[in-house]
């Protein structure tokens, strides 16, 4: 039995975003997204739609105006979640988020990319590949996620970085291409 196109998309194997399926799922979440947005004064409306759009999210999860998902349903967020505005993930891969983590403004996670030569992009091929961001994290505004990547625990994206490569734990990355530039005590024993 050969796999779905949105299976192929989850395993991280090629897929044609231009599946019938997957176009569906992505209506769904657009209609979703538009109504969030004019629900906006009513926070018990917004937790119902969240929970909708969203594989996994709780009562505390809060996300701003001009959010944007290709999906929902393959995010899942931990407890005490906080997206400000303008935010986008293009999670047709999985993509984890921890405990108490926040996102700036215009923060991007991106699961999907696409074939460097450009005969097999024209054809419609893509893969995505899954990003874990884990407790206690807070990605500054305007941060670029890249597909696969994995941030550490009690780790802090600065503003406008552009993450390539995993981040450890209990650091603060910046730059373009992101690089540690400080590690946080976070409270450890002296």
């Amino acid at each position: 039995m050969s796999k779905s196109e949105y299976e192929k998309m989850l395993a991280g194997e090629m897929f044609t975003g231009r599946d019938p399926e997957l176009r569906a799922l992505r209506l769904r979440a657009k209609d979703l997204i538009d109504e969030m947005q004019h629900s906006y004064g009513d926070r018990s409306k917004r937790i119902e739609i969240t929970k909708k759009l969203l594989g996994t999210c709780d009562d505390d999860t809060y996300i701003e105006k001009y959010a944007y998902f290709d999906y929902g349903i393959n995010t899942h967020m931990g407890k005490n979640f906080y997206m400000n505005a303008g935010c986008v993930i293009l999670d047709c891969g999985r993509v984890d988020i921890g405990d108490n983590v926040m996102f700036g403004p215009k923060v991007q996670i991106y699961t999907v990319t696409h074939h460097l030569e450009a005969n097999r992009r024209h054809g419609g091929q893509e893969y995505a590949l899954p990003i874990r961001i884990c407790d206690n994290v807070w990605v500054g505004g305007g941060s670029i996620i890249l597909p696969g990547i994995t941030v550490g625990k009690n780790s802090v994206v600065a503003a406008g970085a552009v993450v390539t490569k995993d981040v450890p734990e209990n650091v603060v990355v910046g730059g373009n291409p992101a690089k540690v530039i400080k590690h946080i005590d976070n409270g450890q024993d002296k």
